[in-house]
C-alpha cells in the first residue's frame, strides 16, 4: 500500500475534527466530549449523518430534521485537510516525514483559520506544535528537517525575534503590532524548520501578508497603518511551504 493512501483516506475525517477545533477553541466550547447537533434545530446527529463529505453530498447540504441549510463551512474544512494530505504526497514526502508533514499542516489549518476569524493564536495548538518539532527532530531525525540542537535553537531565536518586534513596536507607535501568538508560533516554525530557515519564512510572511493587505484595499477597505491584518494566515502558509519545499526559503 503506497505511504501516500492512508493519509488521504482519513483526511476528510481529520478534517471533521479540525472542524471542531475550529468552531469552538476561539469560544471555549467542549471540544471532546461534547455531541454534534445542527446548528439550526438543535437535533444531536446521528453518526451516518457525520460521514465527512458524502453526508453533505447524500443530504444535499440540509439537516434531515428541519432541512435546514447545513453551513459550507463543514464540507470546505474536510476539503481544505485533504488538500494538506495531498500537498504532502505531491512534495514527494514520504514515511514517518509524510505523517509529519500532515500533522504540520492540518494544525496550521486551524491556527490559519482561528486568526483570520478571530485575530487569536490559541496556545493550546501553538505550544503542543513546538514541542513536537523538537520531538521529531529528538526521537525521528529521518522525518525532520533540522537536528535536534537547531530546533532547540530555532525555538529560541524565533520567539525572541517576534517578541522583541513586538516590544518594539509598542514603545514606538503606543499600540500592539504582533502578538504573543505570532512569536509562539514562529517559533514552532523554528522547531520544524530550523533556525536558518527563519529569516526566509518572515520573508515570504510578510510578503504574503502585503498581498492580503492590497486585496483588502482593492476590496474597499482603508489602507493605513491601523489597518488589522492577522499576521497568522501568511506565516502559517509561510510554514507549510518551507516544510515542503525547504529550498523556497534558502532561495529567498
Amino acid at each position: 500500500m503506497p505511504d501516500w493512501l492512508v493519509p488521504l483516506l482519513v483526511a476528510p475525517f481529520v478534517g471533521s475534527f479540525l472542524g471542531v477545533l475550529i468552531r469552538r477553541l476561539p469560544t471555549g466550547g467542549a471540544v471532546v466530549n461534547a455531541r454534534s447537533t445542527c446548528e439550526r434545530c438543535g437535533r444531536v446527529l446521528r453518526p451516518v449523518e457525520l460521514v465527512p463529505l458524502a453526508s453533505f453530498l447524500v443530504q444535499r447540504g440540509r439537516c434531515r430534521g428541519c432541512g435546514g441549510r447545513i453551513a459550507p463551512f463543514h464540507p470546505v474544512v474536510e476539503l481544505a485537510a485533504l488538500a494538506v494530505s495531498g500537498a504532502a504526497a505531491m512534495a514527494g514526502t514520504d514515511g514517518p516525514r509524510f505523517w509529519a508533514g500532515c500533522a504540520l499542516g492540518w494544525t496550521l489549518l486551524v491556527l490559519a483559520w482561528i486568526d483570520w476569524q478571530h485575530m487569536i493564536l490559541p496556545d493550546v495548538l501553538t505550544l503542543p506544535l513546538m514541542l513536537a518539532g523538537v520531538a521529531l527532530a529528538l526521537l525521528w531525525p529521518e522525518a525532520a528537517l533540522p537536528s535536534a540542537p537547531e530546533a532547540v535553537l530555532g525555538v529560541v531565536l524565533g520567539y525572541l525575534a517576534f517578541r522583541l518586534v513586538a516590544l518594539l513596536y509598542r514603545r514606538l507607535r503606543g499600540r500592539e503590532g504582533l502578538g504573543a501568538g505570532d512569536a509562539k508560533l514562529l517559533a514552532a516554525a523554528g522547531a520544524w524548520l530550523g533556525a536558518q530557515a527563519l529569516p526566509g519564512v518572515v520573508l515570504l510572511a510578510a510578503l504574503s501578508a502585503l498581498a492580503l493587505a492590497l486585496l483588502a484595499g482593492a476590496r474597499g477597505a482603508r489602507l493605513s497603518a491601523t489597518l488589522a491584518i492577522p499576521f497568522g494566515p501568511p506565516l502559517a502558509v509561510a510554514i507549510w511551504l518551507a516544510w515542503l519545499f525547504p529550498g523556497l526559503v534558502a532561495w529567498l
